[in-house]
C-alpha cells in the first residue's frame, strides 16, 4: 500500500491518498481532500476501513470516526469556508494495539480556539459553534490546536494500554 493513489468515484470529488506500513507495523496515512462537504463521508469510510483492519484501537473505532468527521467538517466549513480552491490535509499514524493519532490541517485563517477550549465550554452552549470541538475532546484522549487554530491534533489510546 505505498505510493499515491487517486480515489475517484463517478459522482464524488477527487481524493489523493498515500498510505504505507513501516517495518514496525505502524500504518501511516497522508492524504488531501477538496474542501467539499460531500468529500467527507467517502474519505472517512475508506480511512475507517484501514483503521479497523490495522487494529490500532480495537473497539474504539466509533470514537475515532466521530472525532474525524467533526474535524473534517470544521476544516471544510469553518476553516476553508468550502472554497473549492483550498484543500484539507489529513495525516494519520496508527500503532496497532496501542494508539492512533490524527492531524487535520485546513488552509484557512484559523480561529481563537481558546474561546472554545479554554474552559472546555463554548461561550454560548446553545450555539452550533464549538460543538464539534467538544465532541472531539469527549471522544479522543488528547485534542489540541496548532497553527493559530488551522490544525487540530487528536490522539486516542487503546483501552488495553496503560494511561500515562
Amino acid at each position: 500500500m505505498s505510493g499515491m493513489r487517486s480515489l475517484n468515484s463517478a459522482s464524488g470529488p477527487q481524493l489523493q491518498f498515500s498510505g504505507k506500513r513501516s517495518q514496525s507495523s505502524v500504518l501511516e496515512i497522508d492524504l488531501w481532500m477538496p474542501s467539499e462537504v460531500r468529500a467527507i463521508s467517502p474519505l472517512v469510510d475508506r480511512l475507517m476501513r484501514l483503521i479497523k483492519r490495522s487494529q490500532c484501537v480495537p473497539g474504539q473505532e466509533f470514537e475515532v470516526e466521530l472525532a474525524l468527521r467533526e474535524a473534517l467538517d470544521n476544516a471544510v466549513v469553518h476553516g476553508n469556508q468550502e472554497d473549492p480552491e483550498t484543500k484539507v490535509h489529513i495525516r494519520c499514524r496508527c500503532h496497532p494495539g496501542n494508539e492512533i493519532s490524527v492531524v487535520v490541517t485546513d488552509q484557512g485563517k484559523g480561529f481563537d480556539f481558546e474561546k472554545f477550549v479554554g474552559n472546555g465550554i463554548a461561550s454560548d452552549p446553545a450555539s452550533e459553534h464549538g460543538r464539534g470541538i467538544q465532541l472531539m475532546k469527549a471522544y479522543m484522549d488528547n485534542v489540541h490546536f496548532e497553527r493559530g487554530g488551522s490544525e487540530v491534533h487528536m490522539r486516542k489510546r487503546s483501552r488495553t494500554m496503560p494511561r500515562c
